[in-house]
């Protein structure tokens, strides 16, 4: 990750942290069910929980395993995490770490479990980050899930996609398909055992303005949506109301692998 989009991505968060921690639709849902499902963590179970957030997911799993380490590029977002997590309470084992997804500063085998949610859409290089997943986690026992908005496999669709993601915010870089995912995964040495698709609705006005848009950047971004072709509404399910954008809904992918010795 260069220095330069380093600096853009800190900068992003650091100024929208807040927004991010309160949204309480990163503070449950199916994706994080199912990921307990299919992980099965223990008391045993040491956690890395990469690019964090606002601590969402490490939180939700505190409980269920012996230790989470909560890592992010961004250090007001890690404190904004923390001071959730210790608002919350409940918790004494999570513990906090700046860390590059790309460039994870733990020893090989430091982790039975890994999670990344809703954050991969912002590495400029998932799989050096997925082979640095591969790297923290334990030879035996080692598993992961990752969670990140699915592209469409439609091209028109796609790109109408990438292009709003980028309006709302400039350190999106790009978002995958099922078969892109699979392919990165399996070529980082992991497993792939199963996959699930989760659809996700936005409403509209807070999603734009939790990403620190100003007035005019809402204004444009909403023609863009209103301005999109019919197939564009249908995927995307838009609802409009008196010339304004209530909500769209698009699809997640919860992506459980485990570790193998193939690398």
């Amino acid at each position: 990750m260069s220095n330069d989009f380093k600096s853009k991505v800190r900068e992003q968060f650091g100024k929208t942290a807040d927004g991010y921690v309160r949204d309480r639709g990163f503070a449950g849902g199916d994706d994080l069910a199912e990921a307990v499902n299919l992980l099965k963590p223990t008391s045993e179970d040491i956690m890395l929980d990469v690019a964090c957030g606002g601590g969402h997911t490490a939180l939700y799993f505190a409980p269920l395993v012996r230790g989470v380490v909560a890592s992010d590029l961004t250090m007001q977002m890690l404190k904004k995490a923390q001071e959730y997590i210790s608002d919350e309470g409940g918790v004494d084992n999570v513990t906090f770490r700046e860390a590059d997804a790309e460039d994870l500063p733990f020893p090989s085998g430091s982790f039975t479990l890994l999670t990344c949610r809703i954050a991969p859409h912002h590495f400029p290089d998932v799989p050096r980050a997925l082979r640095e997943f591969h790297r923290v986690l334990r030879r035996q026992g080692g598993r992961m899930v990752i969670i990140d908005t699915l592209l469409p496999d439609d091209t028109e669709i796609a790109t109408f996609y990438q292009t709003m993601e980028k309006m709302r915010d400039p350190t999106h870089v790009r978002a995958y398909n099922r078969q892109e995912w699979t392919q990165m995964v399996e070529e980082a040495g992991f497993q792939v055992v199963a996959t699930r698709v989760f659809n996700k609705t936005h409403d509209f006005p807070t999603w734009a303005k939790r990403a620190g848009m100003n007035r005019e950047g809402v204004k444009n971004l909403a023609k863009f949506f209103i301005d999109a072709p019919a197939k564009v509404h249908d995927y995307f399910q838009i609802e409009t109301f008196a010339g304004e954008v209530e909500s769209y809904t698009d699809e997640k992918l919860l992506l459980y692998a485990t570790r193998t010795d193939k690398k």
